[in-house]
C-alpha cells in the first residue's frame, strides 16, 4: 500500500506528539515510544520538549515507510 508523505505530515504536525504519523508509516516500536514520551511529558516539560523536536526531525527525515517505500 502506498502512503502518502503529505498525510505523514500533517498527522506529523497535528498528532506528532503523539506518534500517530509513525503508526501510520509502519514504524509501531517509535510510535509507541513517542506516546509514552507524550503521555509522560503531560507531566513534564523536558519531553515534550523532546518530542516537539523529535516530530520536526521526523518531518524533515522520513522518506520511506517501514517497509522501505519511498512515499507518494
Amino acid at each position: 500500500m502506498k502512503r502518502s508523505r503529505l498525510i505523514y505530515i500533517l498527522l506529523a504536525i497535528f498528532l506528532g506528539g503523539l506518534g500517530i504519523h509513525n503508526f501510520y508509516a509502519g514504524y509501531t516500536k517509535k510510535a509507541i515510544i513517542q506516546l509514552l514520551c507524550c503521555t509522560v511529558g503531560a507531566l513534564l516539560v523536558v519531553p515534550l520538549i523532546v518530542g516537539i523536536i523529535w516530530v520536526l526531525v521526523d518531518i524533515c527525515t522520513v522518506t520511506k515507510d517501514a517497509d522501505g517505500k519511498a512515499f507518494e
